[in-house]
């Protein structure tokens, strides 16, 4: 026999501790549509990926040794009490001027090392499902060398789209961009949007766990 089951292996959850790390994924999930407590937000979100040089594991034999990885979603504001903002200023040590925060192009991440406390959260949906999460994030102390990247730097746009590199990402990634803003314009150039425009950036959108 040859049975099919809707088990999937079991993954490997990052443990919770401090690690030195490097950004090396860019991806611009668009505008989107969320409800927070109810309430309807139309947000533009990024997703950045890190990678852990120091936990390497062999995901496929033909590839050998990787590093773990993992990512974070963020909305773009650069809000003195936006998330985003609140997470760059404790990774580079220092808070942003109101000069810098007027426009920060979030590709100077790509490449950057940094360290990263991880912790583990259950699911909501089932809290025997552990999942890894970024803590905090902080500058690499003087004398700690981080690891060239090992990774391929991965950056996906709507001003430079690569159907290659979407159709490469996992679905849950793939459905939120199709559910974009962004995405219907490219996909749809001729079909006229009736969905609201997105909130002013300028505002507090994300002060809730992105």
């Amino acid at each position: 026999m040859i049975n099919a089951t809707n088990t999937a292996p079991k993954r490997e959850v990052i443990p919770a501790g401090n690690y030195a790390a490097r950004c090396y994924q860019m991806i611009h999930i668009g505008t989107v549509t969320e409800f927070i407590l109810g309430e309807q937000k139309i947000l533009n979100k990024v997703r950045i990926g890190w990678e852990l040089p120091t936990e390497m594991r062999v995901f496929n034999e033909d590839k050998g040794e990787q590093p773990m990885v993992l990512s974070e979603e963020f909305t773009l504001s650069m809000h003195e009490k936006a998330k985003l903002r609140k997470f760059l200023a404790s990774w580079r040590g220092k808070d942003f001027t109101e000069d810098e925060a007027k426009c920060f192009d979030v590709t100077k991440l790509l490449g950057a090392p940094c360290m990263l406390n991880i912790i583990h959260k259950p699911s909501k949906k089932d809290p025997s499902v552990i999942y890894a999460v970024i803590g905090s994030c902080s500058p690499v102390p003087k004398g700690l060398k981080v690891d060239p990247q090992i990774n391929e730097t991965f950056v996906l746009s709507y001003d430079e789209f690569s159907w290659d590199k979407f159709n490469g990402l996992p679905d849950f990634i793939r459905t939120k961009m199709q559910n974009s803003l962004e995405y219907a314009a490219l996909t749809q150039p001729q079909h006229t949007d009736t969905t609201p425009e997105p909130a002013n950036l300028s505002e507090p959108l994300d002060d809730l766990p992105f």
